[in-house]
């Protein structure tokens, strides 16, 4: 069996990234961006607006977030990859968007996050 990953290179690059860090969100994140596209994890705008109104914390998408459904407050999230109109919706509700291998640069801790697969 051939290992199936990443081969996009700016992926590659973010999974050494977080795997040079200390903290087990950062090393769960990069498992999850290693495995192919096809089961990495997606969560629609919907999802991310019900988990975050239950907490303040950053949420960590290791994968793409998609635009289905509206943001119900400001929340910052953070992704691999995120589509245009979850972008707007964003921007549109008040809230921020900031790359996985930025906030692992900003926060190599991990806290104050959650992370949703």
């Amino acid at each position: 069996m051939v290992k199936r990953g990443p081969t996009n290179p700016i992926t590659i690059g973010t999974v050494r990234e977080l795997r040079k860090t200390k903290a087990g969100i950062w090393k769960r994140a990069a498992e999850i961006l290693e495995k192919p596209t096809k089961i990495r994890a997606e969560a629609n705008l919907s999802e991310i607006s019900r988990v975050a109104a239950k907490t303040k914390e950053t949420i960590v998408v290791p994968g793409k977030v998609l635009g289905n459904g509206e943001l119900s407050g400001k929340f910052t999230i953070s992704a691999q990859a995120i589509s245009t109109s979850a972008l707007e919706k964003i921007k549109r509700a008040g809230g921020k968007f900031v790359y996985i291998d930025e906030l692992a640069k900003e926060n190599p801790k991990g806290t104050g996050l959650r992370l949703m697969i």
